[in-house]
């Protein structure tokens, strides 16, 4: 909905930034997963395309003024779901120690259904938000 990129380890500016309207009218406990909380759109907000070069983590996180969540669904198919591991207050991370190259689909979900938070999503190999 907001966007791709293709990226490779090392990339820049580190962190990059997408604004993105939080939140939609799928709940991910029911649509993707039971430890997945709070609500998304069915299409993912932003994609990475990544290609992993050496050691350095992948990091997605969220800085927001309301409740947010992150859905990852990482390049094996794998369900990542954080809904307050960020640095401040209610923002979600995670971070891949050791990313896959591959393809990242990411949601950024809200508290409650049909809501939309301004928001901005965060993809660093450094630091969370």
């Amino acid at each position: 909905t907001y966007g791709t990129i293709d990226w490779r380890a090392g990339f820049g500016p580190d962190p990059y930034a997408v604004r993105i309207a939080a939140g939609g009218s799928l709940d991910a406990s029911v649509g993707v997963s039971e430890e997945c909380r709070g609500w998304i759109a069915r299409a993912p907000d932003f994609r990475v395309n990544y290609t992993r070069t050496g050691e350095l983590p992948l990091i997605v996180s969220v800085a927001s003024e309301a409740d947010t969540m992150l859905v990852i669904n990482d390049p094996q198919g794998h369900w990542v779901c954080d809904d307050d591991g960020g640095r401040a207050g209610f923002n979600p991370s995670v971070t891949f120690s050791a990313p896959a190259s591959g393809q990242y689909d990411i949601w950024i979900g809200a508290d409650r259904g049909g809501a939309l938070h301004e928001s901005t999503l965060y993809v660093s190999e450094q630091t969370s938000h």
